[in-house]
């Protein structure tokens, strides 16, 4: 089974204990994240009232050995771009910083682990769907 990029729903919901998020970060697979889920999981952490616990679950999940973070690169962008124009001539926007993730997830041949059904949109990628009706 391939690795999956886990977005910023299935983090917290994995956070949470959901049923369908725990078995696919648990199972011997490579689990990645972007700068982008970091970014939204800290605003997130911020806004809320448990800011300092959360960044300790946040880095002790970071620190598993086969979460791995991934970075932003020219070939990033050049997926993104591909992403975007289609998403865009198919009339299927989805939230930029999703469009981000699904092209670190095309980038790097993974998965998109997700709660959020607009993902599916998205046909250079596979994705996760652990959320409700889609």
């Amino acid at each position: 089974m391939i690795g999956v990029v886990v977005d910023t729903s299935a983090y917290s919901a994995f956070r949470r204990g959901h049923q369908g998020v725990v078995p696919v970060l648990q199972a011997d697979v490579p689990v990645v994240l972007t700068p982008i889920v970091l970014g939204e999981l800290r605003a997130g952490f911020l806004l809320g009232t448990r800011a300092t616990q959360n960044e300790a679950l946040l880095q002790v999940f970071l620190a598993k050995v086969r979460v791995s973070l991934v970075d932003i690169t020219e070939a990033t962008a050049t997926c993104f771009a591909a992403i975007r124009a289609g998403l865009v001539r198919a009339g299927t926007p989805l939230p930029m910083n999703d469009v981000w993730i699904a092209a670190s997830a095309m980038e790097h041949g993974l998965r998109v682990l997700t709660l959020d059904a607009h993902f599916l949109k998205v046909p250079q990628v596979l994705v996760e769907y652990v959320g409700g009706a889609a």
